[in-house]
């Protein structure tokens, strides 16, 4: 495998357990992916990406495998069940749940079995906590985050569950620098008051951005990993993820638009994943375009060329679980032949 960037990182907290120096590859990816073989779809993000693997989500396999469910199936000591309105929080474990515990039980054992001797970066995801708590509903029919206390039970099991899967993916994978990916797409909706209610017939109050940040920054300080925040919608929050903690920032090339959020993260060290071909099937162009691309907006920001490759890692836009299985595998080679003229000999 080619050899991957240091890039030293100091915590904020002399406690932090988060290792230093964090070492990124050239590319990488978001997450999901088409198909419903976790084995297969481990071979295919270790050869496409050779340098920033990632374990895949597969929600083609159903209920239970989709983000939500998924990150569920990691919380401790609370239960979900999926209703027709989607996942709840319920008293005591149902199949759904179990369903969703058992598909993640079976992507840790291709990872055993496909990638044990992996060594670098290597990354898995999950729903932060915001996420979470606007997708799941209580008994009582509403949204966990409009419930502080929800809001906070959700965040200790979310941080407590992920810190046990960092450690089991580790013990299959040895050689791996495990880094967790929080996936934060309703984060804006949340800032803005744009969630609908349960009801669908009116929008949740939207909460102060300084309480989404000290409980997201609450989650990051507890888990034994670097950091990512991914969010793929428009008008995210960088400089409240970076506040939170992030070690990387996964965004939209082709959405972001406050590009002093994006230079005061850079200044600070923190590392950015730069979405920059399509998740679902469309032209893509030759890989040394697309690096090209990177290296324009990057002047625009005003930073030196040179800083470049330490500085980013290129990804698709956003998870690919809606693209055909071609595409998807195209989609990986385009970054990762994108990133090497990003960083040539």
């Amino acid at each position: 495998m080619a050899a991957t960037v240091a890039v030293v990182a100091t915590p904020t907290d002399s406690t932090d357990p988060r290792p230093v120096p964090i070492l990124w590859g050239p590319a990488s990816g978001v997450g999901s992916l088409p198909g419903t073989d976790p084995a297969e779809a481990l071979r295919t993000v270790v050869g496409e990406l050779p340098d920033f693997a990632h374990l895949p989500e597969l929600p083609g396999r159903g209920a239970g495998a989709d983000m939500l469910g998924r990150t569920a199936a990691l919380l401790v000591d609370l239960a979900v069940d999926l209703t027709s309105a989607g996942w709840r929080l319920v008293p005591r474990s149902g199949v759904d749940h179990q369903r969703a515990q058992e598909f993640l039980d079976r992507d840790l054992d291709a990872l055993h079995d496909v990638a044990a001797s992996w060594t670098g970066p290597f990354k898995v995801q999950a729903a932060g906590p915001w996420t979470l708590a606007a997708g799941l509903e209580r008994t009582r029919g509403d949204r966990a985050v409009v419930d502080a206390g929800a809001r906070r039970d959700l965040g200790q099991s979310l941080a407590e569950g992920l810190a046990a899967h960092v450690r089991e993916v580790q013990a299959r994978v040895p050689g791996a620098q495990v880094v967790v990916q929080l996936d934060e797409p309703s984060v804006p909706a949340v800032l803005q008051g744009g969630l609908p209610t349960v009801s669908g017939f009116g929008k949740l109050s939207a909460v102060e951005p300084e309480v989404i940040e000290r409980e997201l920054a609450a989650v990051i300080r507890a888990l034994p990993a670097s950091v990512v925040v991914h969010c793929c919608a428009p008008r995210m929050p960088l400089d409240l993820f970076r506040a939170a903690g992030a070690t990387g920032l996964s965004f939209d090339l082709g959405l972001v638009q406050d590009l002093d959020a994006v230079g005061t993260a850079v200044e600070a060290g923190v590392h950015l994943l730069l979405g920059v071909v399509p998740g679902t099937d469309a032209p893509l162009g030759a890989p040394k375009a697309t690096a090209s691309r990177v290296q324009a907006w990057w002047s625009e920001l005003g930073f030196p060329l040179q800083q470049l490759p330490d500085a980013v890692t290129l990804t698709p836009a956003c998870g690919l679980a809606g693209a055909t299985p071609a595409y998807a595998r195209a989609a990986m080679g385009q970054v990762r032949e994108a990133g090497k003229y990003l960083r040539p000999e």
